[in-house]
C-alpha cells in the first residue's frame, strides 16, 4: 500500500498460509502475527487487555510501506484485541491495542531481495520462544516435554486439549522451533485466533459525482414540489406533512452521516479495510466522532493523522457468534505518527479510536 489521495478497499480472502509468513510481507487477517522485525517482539505485558487484564488477540496486520522515509522501507501495522465479552464497551478503544514496526531495506533480518515464494525465510521463532497457540511470547513451557511454549496456561490447556497431550513425550524432547512451526501449520485453535485471511487491496471507484448530486437534487424537488401541491394537502393530515417536511428539512444529521456511510460501501460491501493515509474516515456516526485534542500526539511529538479504518463487514469473517459482544464495532480508525518516527527494531504503539453504530442505526 502507497500514500494516495484515492482509498485502498481491503477484502479477505483465503490463501496458502505459507505465503503469509513474514519473509513475505503479508497484509492479512487471524491466525498468528507475521512479526516484522523479528526480534525483538512485543512483550506479553505490552499486549495484555487494560481492562481485564488477559494477553489480547491478534486481529490484523497491514503492510504499508512509508516511502518517503528509507528508515520505513518496510513498515506495518498491527491490531490487537480482546475476546473477553465484558471488555466491550460503547465507543470505547480499552479492550484494543495498535502497534507499529518498520524496518530499512538492509536490516538485521531479510535480504533486499524480494523473497522467492518456494523457500524458507527468517522468521521470528528464530530469536524467541513463540506461543504455538497464537505466536505472542511463548514464556511458559510444558513441564513434560519441553518443547512446546506458550504465552499463557490458557493457551497451554487449549494446545493440550487440541492433541499436545497426544504427542507429548518428557523423556523425547523436540527443539521448540520445530513444535511451533509444525502445529501452526497443523492444527486451529478456534478459540484462542481468529480464521486466517489474505488481505487484498484495490483502489475505490465512485460512481459518477456530477450524476450523483443531479439526482439528489431533482429528488429534492419532487419532494418539494409534491409537498406544496394539493394532492400532498388530500393525502397527509396536516400534521403527518409538516412532521414529513420537517424531517426533509433538518433530516437528523446523525442519519445523514450514515446514510452516506451505506450509500459510500453500498457497491463494494464486503470491503473489511479502507485505507488512505492523510485521509479521512467513513464515519458511521455523528456520534462519538473526535474532536480537537482526541488524537494524541506521538510520543516523539509529531501529531497523529487517519491512515486506515477497520470496518464492520470484517465482523462476519471472524466467526465470533459465540462470544457475543466482546467482539464489535461500527468502525475502527488507526491513527499513526504523520513522520513514522524512528524506533528501531521496536514495535512501537499508535493510536485507535472506536466508533460504534449509534442505537437509531442498529
Amino acid at each position: 500500500m502507497v500514500d494516495s489521495n484515492n482509498v485502498e478497499l481491503g477484502f479477505v480472502e483465503r490463501t496458502d498460509s505459507h505465503l503469509l509468513c513474514s519473509f513475505h510481507f503479508p497484509s492479512k487477517v487471524g491466525g498468528k502475527p507475521a512479526w516484522l522485525s523479528l526480534s525483538p517482539i512485543p512483550s506479553n505485558k505490552d499486549l495484555e487487555c487494560s481492562k481485564c487484564g488477559k494477553i489480547l488477540s491478534f486481529l490484523m496486520q497491514v503492510y504499508c510501506p512509508f516511502e518517503e522515509s528509507p528508515k520505513a522501507f518496510h513498515r506495518a501495522l498491527f491490531v490487537f484485541v480482546c475476546r473477553n465479552v465484558v471488555c466491550c464497551s460503547k465507543n470505547n478503544n480499552e479492550n484494543f491495542c495498535a502497534l507499529r514496526s518498520q524496518l530499512p531495506r538492509n536490516n538485521d533480518f531479510y535480504s533486499p531481495e524480494p523473497p522467492k515464494k518456494e523457500t524458507d525465510g527468517p522468521s521470528a521463532k528464530f530469536y524467541q520462544d513463540l506461543c504455538v497457540v497464537c505466536g505472542l511470547r511463548g514464556s511458559k513451557r510444558c513441564a513434560r516435554c519441553q518443547s512446546a511454549t506458550y504465552c499463557s496456561k490458557e493457551h497451554q490447556e487449549a494446545d493440550w486439549k487440541t492433541g499436545h497431550k497426544a504427542v507429548c513425550k518428557s523423556n523425547v524432547p523436540t527443539p521448540a522451533s520445530a513444535s511451533a512451526k509444525t502445529v501452526s501449520r497443523i492444527k486451529v485453535y478456534p478459540d484462542c485466533n481468529f480464521p486466517e485471511y489474505e488481505l487484498i487491496t484495490e483502489p475505490e471507484i465512485l460512481p459518477n459525482e456530477t450524476e450523483k448530486e443531479k439526482s439528489e437534487e431533482e429528488k429534492l424537488k419532487e419532494y418539494e414540489e409534491f409537498m406544496k401541491s394539493k394532492a400532498a394537502e388530500s393525502v397527509l393530515p396536516d400534521s403527518a406533512a409538516k412532521d414529513l417536511e420537517k424531517m426533509a428539512v433538518s433530516d437528523n444529521s446523525q442519519d445523514q452521516v450514515f446514510m452516506k456511510f451505506k450509500e459510500r460501501i453500498q457497491d463494494e460491501q464486503e470491503q473489511v479495510l479502507r485505507y488512505q493515509r492523510n485521509g479521512k474516515p467513513l464515519w458511521v456516526s455523528e456520534c462519538h466522532m473526535p474532536k480537537d485534542g482526541d488524537i494524541p500526539n506521538c510520543s516523539c511529538g509529531l501529531p497523529r493523522t487517519f491512515e486506515f479504518q477497520i470496518m464492520p463487514q470484517l465482523l462476519t469473517y471472524l466467526e465470533v457468534d459465540s462470544l457475543g459482544d466482546s467482539i464489535d464495532w461500527g468502525t475502527l480508525c488507526v491513527y499513526t505518527c504523520s513522520g513514522s518516527c524512528e524506533i528501531g527494531n521496536n514495535y512501537h504503539k499508535e493510536f485507535l479510536w472506536k466508533q460504534d453504530f449509534s442505537d437509531s442505526n442498529i
